[in-house]
């Protein structure tokens, strides 16, 4: 593999702009390819068997485009489907890192509090990494059922989001967490609001900026990181490219910016035969 080849980074809508944000941080120099599924999305109430073949819909579209790497920029697809991802694909797949190391270092209470999709919730994942690191911690999950469908139409301030949030941050704050996990990568696009909500005394958890640091850490290992060049970016999405425009220009620049249409149907059955193992 081509250290110049590109890196694949995907999640059901705009939501994984977040980690692609922190990764252009740590790896400017790199080409990178994104893929956000915004006419299906949200995945978080779907079945997991539907997630999963999406997920490997998308996986298959990164294969033709011969990526070094693909980051599954989604708490519910890396839930659900990483190992299986992993296993299936010769080129390394990277999840959405849980957060809960860093939660466990901000808190003082070991209370710590997530906030994710139905789909994420229900898989018990950051319930099993908390346990295994910190048996005194105690988790309190919490599923946000509506805030994906309204960051994804673009109500980042609305009485809608004002609402759901109050609604779901009460039983959290009622439960003294000091260290609130943004278990969906959607979330920090309203992190003003959360953060407005639990007070200065809880530290909101971002798990983009590890995950990036485990793409970064993984590729350095392998060699695989870009030597030279100023990287390339570009984003493509299932529909509606003008509002997907609009939301990543909260987080990144534009100016150097290629926006694309996908239609996935286009890439269903497509592998290289070094993409895959087995």
């Amino acid at each position: 593999m081509r250290t110049d080849a590109p890196i694949g980074v995907f999640d059901s809508g705009i939501g994984g702009l977040t980690v692609v944000s922190e990764m252009l941080k740590l790896m400017p120099e790199e080409r990178i390819i994104y893929f956000g599924d915004t006419a299906r999305a949200p995945y978080g109430s779907r079945s997991a068997e539907e997630i999963k073949e999406f997920m490997f819909q998308i996986l298959a579209f990164f294969s033709a485009q011969q990526v070094k790497m693909a980051v599954m920029a989604c708490n519910t697809m890396t839930a659900l489907g990483l190992k299986l991802a992993q296993e299936a694909m010769a080129f390394p797949v990277v999840g959405v890192n849980t957060g809960i190391h860093a939660a466990l270092q901000a808190s003082t209470n070991h209370q710590i509090g997530v906030i994710a999709t139905e789909a994420t919730i229900a898989s018990g994942n950051h319930a099993r990494t908390l346990q295994s690191l910190e048996h005194a911690a105690v988790l309190y999950p919490q599923a946000c059922p509506k805030f994906v469908p309204l960051i994804e139409a673009g109500e980042l301030i609305s009485p809608r989001t004002e609402a759901a949030a109050q609604e779901y941050l009460l039983p959290l704050q009622k439960a003294k967490v000091d260290s609130l996990i943004l278990g969906c990568t959607h979330y920090p696009f309203i992190g003003s609001l959360l953060r407005q909500i639990m007070g200065p005394n809880v530290t909101l958890i971002d798990p983009a900026k590890e995950t990036a640091a485990d793409a970064y850490a993984i590729l350095a290992q392998q060699g695989m990181l870009a030597k030279t060049g100023s990287g390339s970016r570009q984003l493509c999405f299932s529909a509606d490219l003008k509002r997907a425009q609009r939301m990543a220009g909260h987080v990144m620049d534009l100016e150097t910016v290629q926006f694309t249409k996908i239609d996935l149907q286009d890439f269903v059955g497509y592998h290289r035969e070094e993409d895959c193992v087995g």
